[in-house]
């Protein structure tokens, strides 16, 4: 696992709602940096929410912006995947993933920036349970950070674990058998 300090750190999906309101539930945390976690930072969609677009809006209220790219979801499993209580094949992949230098590297860069800053990591999806943010969440979690999933202005929730997280030979392995991490 990673040392840390143990300070929280906040998740965000931007969903379809106005930039305005995006940043407005930033800036009610008190966020100065957001990592964007999506593999590609776009949206066709909502352009708003590119990775231009974006930067620049968020510099206009003072915030900064990071792209992670080895934090990013859309992965696909390993036949031999240790993570068999994952029946979706994308979290499945992001988990088999999560062990991967190219993640390790990213993790620990948004670890060394949230211990200096406040800070929240970002996708797309504005629910965080059918969100890749959720097994982030479970390893950060897991590592004794105070993990918070921002909702809305002044709408928060902590980030509960996984039921089927649990730690095997200190990595977080989605298998369902062992003893549940404590939630404590």
């Amino acid at each position: 696992m990673f040392h840390t300090r143990c300070v929280r750190i906040w998740t965000i999906g931007h969903g379809t709602r106005p930039i305005e309101e995006f940043i407005a539930v930033l800036e009610d945390a008190k966020v100065v940096t957001l990592a964007d976690i999506r593999t590609h930072p776009g949206s066709r969609r909502h352009p708003q929410y590119g990775q231009d677009a974006l930067r620049d809006s968020l510099a206009e209220r003072g915030i900064a912006y990071m792209h992670l790219k080895g934090l990013g979801g859309r992965r696909d499993p390993r036949p031999d995947s240790p993570h068999t209580a994952l029946r979706v094949d994308a979290f499945r992949g992001y988990a088999d993933h999560m062990a991967t230098p190219e993640f390790q590297r990213d993790v620990g860069h948004l670890i060394a920036v949230a211990n200096a800053t406040s800070t929240a990591y970002m996708c797309a999806e504005t629910l965080w349970w059918r969100c890749h943010r959720r097994m982030l969440s479970d390893l950060l979690t897991v590592a004794g950070w105070d993990v918070t999933h921002l909702i809305d202005v002044g709408k928060s929730e902590p980030h509960r674990l996984w039921d089927v997280a649990r730690v095997v030979d200190g990595a977080l392995v989605y298998e369902g058998g062992a003893i549940p991490l404590s939630t404590d």
